[in-house]
């Protein structure tokens, strides 16, 4: 009897909201014990409960891993949604589950795949961790505040994700801990690290698996068609905190997901009948844009909470290793800093009392107040013309001024705010379905493409589009309403549409 040694884990209870004990046994093929282990099991509030292996608990009871509880899932859509005060931590407890789930439920459809118990626990731990590189405020750190702080910086969070697991075994000393539960060091790293931010080099070009286990890259972080683990949990948690319907069932698809091979390589394919649930998917992904992750003030709060960070930016020193000092954009470089960058610097200029952040208070201040800048419209270019998001186009705003009946207020380029956002269904202009593939009840070992043609013809013609929104800095009432006609004259002279609602009456009806 071969025992993995098991560490203790009633001292955890207290962490979550119900746990108790679950003890799993491990057979080999002809029945003999191999190990047993106990399971924590977690209360969720979307999966319901949840068992966790202990490696992952482990992981999970880390400063790296807890710091995820002070980073809000949806950044600064919680100042819109009341209810969207969930976290990155309990988000990726919920990728680890479905990673878990999903690859569980090939094994057992599909024995002829031999997945083990080390690709479980691997994909389970990159389910886990994939998160663990994001930046104060999610989205807003690596989409807004790092591309305007550091412009000749190509960096997004799945590669601090990958050096802050990295950092959290080694600081932690959990590498004999994996070794004892079954784990190669070296190689389950790479393809934890792989699963996480893609491939470290370029010859299969994974290291951590072989050919044949290269369906099992598309499980947490799908780059062929998006169609993964993270993405049915943050559908179904950000619904369920938002109060937004969620039509989308991510349950049939673990019923009806299974791998076939094309051109000798093993591929995740979805039932035919599942590609209408599939559609449904995406518009969900689409829908939840529009009404959230893209709100009009939640976005200006985004913004406005970037201007502050970048205001204090030079003035905020947050300690490394060794001692030394970093900034907010650049404690990236260094793991010990990072693991320090939260939410909490929101509430840290806020209530400082340093003189050199006066100006990143002030507009923190006014985003207290609800003093923030005002929405003038939106608009959009015409089809298949991109709009790049620069300075110039606040200048070319300023520089619209009507000739006709002009205001007399004189506005500049640096009173307005130009957001230039990307909709689509997660490839840009492509239809992510079109790289979805699909098997038969006939011949469910073969590979099948589904055109849109064959689903409905009420499906959308484009994937993809873009809005235009303006803002006004100032507050008084003559210059907003100046600010409204150059914002027209400049729909006008580009041959946008119209500004929407508002300012429609501004236009003949023609």
């Amino acid at each position: 009897e071969a025992r993995i040694k098991c560490v203790c884990l009633s001292s955890l209870v207290s962490h979550y909201s119900y746990s108790c004990l679950l003890k799993h046994v491990l057979r080999d093929d002809q029945g003999v014990l191999l190990s047993y282990f106990n399971y924590l099991v977690f209360n969720d509030p979307i999966h319901g409960h949840i068992e966790i292996h202990p490696l992952l608990v482990r992981i999970i009871d880390t400063p790296q891993f807890q710091r995820l509880r002070y980073i809000k899932q949806l950044g600064g859509t919680y100042f819109v949604f009341p209810g969207a005060s969930h976290n990155r931590f309990e988000h990726s407890i919920g990728v680890g589950y479905l990673a878990g789930c999903l690859v569980r439920a090939l094994k057992e459809r599909q024995p002829e795949l031999d997945i083990t118990q080390r690709d479980i626990l691997c994909v389970e731990i990159a389910g886990l961790c994939h998160d663990l590189g994001h930046g104060p405020f999610s989205h807003m750190f690596d989409g807004r505040f790092i591309p305007l702080t550091r412009p000749d910086l190509k960096w997004k969070h799945e590669t601090a994700s990958v050096e802050m697991f990295e950092h959290l075994i080694t600081s932690n000393k959990l590498e004999e801990v994996m070794k004892s539960y079954g784990l190669v060091l070296e190689e389950d790293m790479n393809f934890i690290k792989e699963q996480i931010g893609g491939p470290i080099d370029e010859t299969w070009p994974y290291r951590g698996r072989q050919k044949e286990k290269s369906f099992l890259y598309e499980i947490v972080a799908n780059k062929k068609n998006g169609i993964d683990v993270d993405k049915w949990d943050y559908f179904a948690r950000d619904c369920h905190h938002l109060g937004i319907q969620n039509n989308f069932d991510y349950k049939r698809l673990l019923k009806f997901t299974r791998v076939c091979e094309v051109k000798n390589q093993k591929h995740l394919c979805t039932r035919d009948k599942e590609v209408g649930n599939l559609y449904d998917m995406f518009h969900t992904r689409n829908c939840l844009h529009r009404r959230a992750y893209q709100h009009k003030i939640g976005n200006i709060i985004e913004i406005m909470i970037t201007e502050a960070f970048q205001k204090a930016d030079k003035f905020f020193k947050i300690e490394g290793s060794g001692g030394k000092l970093y900034q907010i954009s650049t404690a990236m470089e260094d793991m010990e800093a990072y693991t320090k960058l939260t939410d909490n610097i929101y509430l840290e200029i806020l209530h400082s009392s340093c003189p050199e952040l006066k100006e990143a208070r002030d507009i923190l201040h006014k985003i207290e107040r609800r003093q923030l800048y005002k929405f003038l419209g939106e608009t959009q270019p015409e089809t298949m013309r991109q709009i790049v998001k620069n300075n110039s186009l606040a200048e070319s705003i300023a520089n619209s001024k009507p000739e006709k009946d002009p205001p007399d207020v004189e506005l500049k380029a640096e009173d307005f705010i130009i957001d230039v956002i990307n909709m689509d269904y997660g490839m840009k202009e492509q239809n992510p379905i079109d790289k979805v593939l699909f098997y038969c009840k006939a011949d469910p070992s073969k590979a099948v493409k589904i055109s849109k043609e064959q689903v409905s013809k009420l499906l959308p013609m484009t994937f993809a589009e873009q809005v235009i929104r303006v803002y006004c800095k100032s507050q008084d009432p003559d210059t907003i309403s100046a600010a409204k006609q150059y914002f027209i004259q400049w729909c006008i002279e580009k041959d946008f549409t119209k500004p929407q609602v508002t300012f429609t009456c501004y236009f003949s009806c023609s």
